[in-house]
């Protein structure tokens, strides 16, 4: 029933490591997510206001997901009222290149396909490499 944390995740996750990549970093909203929390800590009614397009149980469920698969981690602060603070794991910080990447290869894409006045801009930014010094 209940093994240890890092054994088995709740939902089993491909073998094949690209198709796990992608299934963890899949639905709409992940990379948007993720992209507000790069830049810190931020609480449900926060994310929820730069994505006024996502419904609140997306939300929800999103969050649960990426938490779920290592991502993004949850603060509960005992005050009253209590407050919840979402923020990116060194792991989900760790997807800040990758995302990068695949911004502008979607960009390249469209380019190649000639629909580049269907694109909107590429959200996920260069910034300092804080975490990229992994070599």
């Amino acid at each position: 029933m209940a093994g240890s944390a890092g054994k088995m995740p709740i939902k089993r996750l491909p073998v094949l490591p690209a198709e796990r990549a992608l299934k963890v970093i899949a639905g709409r909203w992940k990379a948007v997510i993720l992209y507000h929390l790069f830049d810190g800590p931020r609480r449900l009614s926060s994310l929820k206001a730069l994505m006024p397009g996502i419904a609140q149980k997306v939300l929800i469920q999103q969050l649960r997901e990426m938490e779920e698969h290592g991502l993004v981690s949850r603060e509960i602060f005992a005050e009253v009222p209590a407050r919840v603070e979402y923020s990116a794991t060194s792991l989900g910080l760790s997807l800040e290149p990758i995302l990068l990447a695949l911004c502008q290869w979607g960009q390249h894409h469209a380019d190649a396909l000639d629909e580049k006045h269907r694109l909107a801009d590429c959200i996920i930014r260069p910034r300092r490499a804080q975490h990229a010094h992994m070599a």
